[in-house]
């Protein structure tokens, strides 16, 4: 399988946070988003930024931006389904997803979702965590996502499906697990206290 095209998700509206770009936010000197994209940038092929509003904001990350194409701030699936019309375009047949709140997620997400899918026999693969409770923990933002299903999601979308797991389940998903021994790899900057958090294990 060749080497996916990354899709960093920065369409939600950071109401615990009071509004405005998360990923603007400074962890050691450097933005959240920087710190994602420099993470992603090495595992893909190419990278794209999916966020609602005024594009023009993100024109210092020398990223193409794009827009949920469902109105009215539907969730991570219509940044996936942005991403994945982006991708068409471009003739890829994969994207990978990350959240930009998120500053610590492995170096080596891309090859383990693609580990997973194929060991798996799953097409779209999701990232995962050990809990103590659940037994696994999904974080379904982090994930390998196929064009071909793009037509079907855009379909559940306009059916009013929003809850990631909802419509992957309905395909069936591979689960890629990473270790928490070093810390939570899907921690992401919520509120305030999680920022002065993310800071901390960041100094």
């Amino acid at each position: 399988m060749t080497a996916p095209l990354g899709v960093i998700l920065a369409g939600g509206q950071a109401r615990r946070m009071g509004g405005g770009d998360k990923g603007r936010l400074e962890i050691g000197g450097r933005s959240i988003l920087d710190h994602v994209r420099d993470r992603l940038g090495p595992q893909v092929e190419a990278m794209a930024l999916n966020a609602n509003g005024d594009p023009a904001r993100f024109a210092d990350t020398g990223l193409p931006v794009l827009a949920d194409s469902i109105d009215g701030f539907a969730g991570p699936l219509a940044g996936v389904l942005a991403g994945l019309d982006w991708a068409a375009g471009q003739g890829a047949r994969h994207i990978v997803t990350v959240a930009a709140d998120t500053p610590f997620f492995p170096a080596d997400l891309v090859p383990q979702l693609l580990l997973a899918a194929e060991a798996q026999g799953k097409p779209i693969a999701l990232a995962a965590t050990p809990d103590p409770e659940r037994g696994i923990a999904r974080h379904p933002t982090f994930g390998l996502w196929p064009v071909a299903l793009r037509e079907d999601l855009r379909a559940a979308l306009a059916a009013g499906t929003r809850k990631v797991v909802a419509w992957t389940d309905r395909y069936g998903t591979a689960l890629a697990s990473f270790p928490v021994d070093r810390g939570d790899p899907f921690f992401n900057v919520n509120t305030p206290d999680d920022l002065a958090r993310a800071r901390e294990r960041s100094a």
